[in-house]
C-alpha cells in the first residue's frame, strides 16, 4: 500500500521559513491533485494549498503571498515553502494526494512557530 511521508517540520521563530516535503512510497496512478492541510490544536483540519496535475495552484487566504506549493506529479512529490511564518501557522501539516481512485494522507509533521 502506498504511504505518504512528510518531512521538514520543526520549531521556528516568527518571520522565519520552513520547507515541507512529501514523498510517496510507491507510484500513484491517475493522480489529480496534491496538497497540504493543517490542523491547529483544538481546531479542525483546514486546507493550506493545493496543486493539480496540470500545475494549477490554490491557496488559503491566510497563507497567500507567504507560502508556495510545488509538485512533481511524475515522482509523486509535493513541497510547501513557508516564508514569513506566524504563530498562527502552528499546527500539524498533512500531505494529501488525490487520485481518481483513492485519497491518500500522510501522518503529518509538526510545525511550531514561536512569537
Amino acid at each position: 500500500q502506498v504511504q505518504l511521508v512528510e518531512s521538514g517540520g520543526g520549531l521556528v521563530q516568527a518571520g522565519g521559513s520552513l520547507r515541507l516535503s512529501c514523498a510517496s512510497s510507491g507510484s500513484i496512478f491517475m493522480l489529480n491533485a496534491m496538497g497540504w492541510y493543517r490542523q491547529a490544536p483544538g481546531k479542525q483540519r483546514e486546507l493550506v494549498a493545493t496543486i493539480t496535475s496540470g500545475g494549477s495552484t490554490h491557496y488559503a487566504d491566510s497563507v497567500k503571498g507567504r507560502f508556495t506549493i510545488s509538485g512533481e506529479s511524475a515522482k509523486n512529490l509535493v513541497s510547501l515553502q513557508m516564508d514569513s511564518l506566524k504563530p498562527e501557522d502552528t499546527g500539524v501539516y498533512y500531505c494529501n494526494v488525490q487520485s481518481s481512485f483513492t485519497n491518500y494522507w500522510g501522518k503529518g509533521t509538526l510545525v511550531t512557530v514561536s512569537s
